[in-house]
């Protein structure tokens, strides 16, 4: 479980990520083909990505989370990482994950290999490994990424055609779109709560809370869903596999 810093007001936050949108809308979309045909991914159904040692977790979108609690509602779990916490102690965080198998793998991933809802796999597991963000190298330069663990799974350099190229692109943008869409409702949306009800990030509050939850203290974490904070009560217990 990661922590967290309010560096920057919600305010803040939110233009930063409004421009990020507007970068992510403007990126050229015959660079990101040519990207992708040359790298020329070809999964080998190895399901090392599926795994704890290749990703930390299953981040899912508010439709992927509707799909999943239809069928699968225990598996849905409040994304690590909180995000904030107000002054009476209250978690918040701007999704849902999967929770995983005690060894780190996917809920969904049988015999280290079949994923067994591939045909309504999740946004992120349909676009991977292909990405479209800005984020910090190990030098700390921020600058875009395209792909995610090249060379340490799958196959590379094979042939894509055009269609093929195009629908990647595309998908990987909508992905990525609606990731920043959701994560600056989140902000607005904890904005408008703690200015209606007096509320206030208070970071002693979040790493006394931290500490506790990580010795296994039950805590509330509240989760950002179509437009509401939906309340959990949560141990650490469940994200033994994270």
């Amino acid at each position: 479980m990661g922590g967290c810093s309010f560096t920057f007001t919600l305010d803040e936050q939110i233009v930063a990520l409004e421009a990020e949108y507007e970068r992510l809308l403007a990126f050229p979309e015959d660079e990101f083909i040519e990207i992708i045909r040359d790298v020329g991914f070809s999964c080998e159904c190895c399901g090392r990505c599926c795994t704890r040692d290749f990703n930390g977790h299953v981040f899912l979108l508010e439709e992927d989370t509707d799909s999943v609690r239809s069928f699968a509602p225990d598996v849905v779990i409040p994304a690590p990482d909180f995000d904030a916490c107000d002054q009476q102690g209250h978690f918040y965080v701007m999704g849902y994950a999967l929770k995983t198998k005690p060894d780190g793998s996917c809920i969904f991933l049988s015999d280290g290999r079949r994923c067994t809802i591939y045909d309504r796999r999740f946004a992120i597991c349909r676009i991977y490994p292909y990405m479209l963000h800005r984020e910090a190298d190990e030098t700390g330069t921020v600058d875009w990424r395209q792909i995610s663990g090249l060379n340490e799974h799958g196959c590379y350099n094979n042939p894509i055609d055009d269609a093929e190229c195009l629908r990647i692109a595309r998908e990987t943008r909508a992905y990525e779109a609606a990731f920043l869409d959701q994560a600056i409702r989140f902000r607005k949306a904890l904005r408008d709560l703690f200015a209606r009800e007096g509320l206030r990030h208070v970071q002693r509050t979040y790493d006394l809370g931290m500490r506790d939850f990580q010795k296994g203290v039950e805590v509330e974490v509240r989760v950002f869903h179509r437009g509401r904070f939906e309340p959990h009560r949560v141990t650490r217990s469940i994200y033994d596999g994270l």
